[in-house]
């Protein structure tokens, strides 16, 4: 299950972000370090089904009517404060805790109440462009950090024969969730010398960075977005890549609506419709969360799990079968099991994915929408239907 980790300074709104995500019921206060512990539960991202192309939806539990939410893990990490990088606020504690994450959600609070430290100040007071870069700039001198104490190891490596310094980066970083590949890709993108003992401190920063950028991507949460400034919204759209204007807070309200049967609403809708009692302050509140939905298209909660997932990591949803008529499993269950790939995977990728012996058994695959045979160099597209015929069972 791929793995999205929340970060951000304390009190931006991360836990309220992976409450309304997740429906886990989490600290939430208004002050620093509310989560020491991470927090870790399952959230989902948002697709079409292929039950859109049949007559009747398919009744799996994690599709509502035609929406198909596929599982991902979703780790809420304490909030981070300047100095993390050196322990500052348990800052390495907190690191840590992100390496077993494939994207982070830098979750900033888009209405400046709250200063760098994560104290509260009066709305608008403090800049939160300052906070878009905060979280990488800590995690890559973290990076550097962990390189810099370990250079000597592969200074020792390189007096050898046949040194590579591809191999030793690869051990010294295996921990922190870079893989040989990304290494690879990094050490070509980089200018730097050949004697790992004329590397200088600007060179590991160089290498941290681009490693960071490689296996920790980043997309912006600009949450608080239904007390921001619009200003303050403008300016963080410009000064972040990717940066999803986003009202976590409102979709926590939504969801519980949703839950206690008097709000329609699925998670990502662009509206939401009440249809049970509310109190005037209840109603009041869903009025400011309706503006927000009005303007952006939804809460933002959704699309900043989606965005990270099929936009940033470029994943596609691939859905195997037993049988390819009927579109089942051996039950007679439709559509169900929903599988995050990266794009370009084959089906035999998809084989190892559902399971090693099944790929490893693998003999060929079938579309099961055209009912055609397909290579194994078939590269799979978002919403493949695909029976996968294997030794293994």
């Amino acid at each position: 299950m791929l793995s999205l980790a929340l970060a951000g300074k304390p009190n931006a709104g991360k836990s309220t972000f992976f409450e309304a995500a997740t429906m886990t019921e989490v600290d939430v206060a208004n002050y620093p370090f509310t989560t020491i512990d991470p927090n870790r539960a399952v959230s989902s991202v948002r697709t079409d089904c292929p039950c859109l192309d049949r007559e009747e939806r398919c009744g799996n539990e994690h599709c509502r009517d035609g929406k198909r939410y596929v599982p991902v893990e979703l780790l809420d990490v304490a909030g981070l404060v300047p100095g993390a990088h050196e322990g500052r606020g348990l800052g390495n504690q907190f690191l840590d805790e992100l390496t077993t994450a494939d994207v982070i959600l830098n979750v900033v609070d888009a209405s400046g109440g709250t200063n760098a430290e994560g104290e509260p100040v009066e709305v608008g007071d403090h800049d939160p462009v300052e906070d878009v870069d905060f979280v990488a700039s800590e995690i890559e001198r973290w990076l550097a950090g962990i390189i810099e104490r370990n250079w000597e190891t592969v200074e020792r490596g390189s007096r050898s024969p046949g040194f590579a310094i591809d191999d030793h980066l690869a051990e010294l970083l295996s921990g922190v969730g870079a893989s040989e590949p990304a290494i690879a890709a990094t050490l070509r993108a980089l200018d730097y010398p050949a004697d790992p003992r004329e590397w200088t401190d600007d060179d590991r920063l160089a290498l941290a960075r681009e490693i960071r950028a490689r296996t920790k991507p980043l997309v912006v949460v600009a949450n608080k977005a239904d007390v921001a400034p619009s200003d303050n919204l403008d300016s963080l759209s410009a000064a972040a890549e990717r940066a999803i204007p986003a009202t976590a807070d409102g979709e926590r309200a939504l969801r519980r609506g949703a839950e206690a049967g008097v709000i329609d609403y699925d998670p990502g809708d662009s509206e939401f419709s009440v249809v049970g009692d509310l109190s005037a302050g209840q109603r009041t509140g869903l009025e400011t969360v309706e503006d927000v939905i009005g303007e952006y298209g939804g809460t933002g909660v959704q699309r900043a799990l989606n965005e990270a997932v099929y936009d940033l990591l470029d994943y596609i949803t691939v859905y195997p079968v037993q049988n390819e008529s009927k579109w089942t499993d051996g039950q007679g269950n439709t559509l169900p099991d929903a599988f995050l790939v990266p794009r370009g995977s084959t089906p035999r990728d998809l084989a190892f994915a559902v399971h090693s012996d099944i790929g490893e058994g693998y003999l060929h695959a079938v579309d099961a929408r055209s009912n055609r045979e397909i290579g194994d160099d078939h590269e799979l597209a978002e919403g493949d239907v695909v029976k996968i015929v294997s030794t293994a069972k």
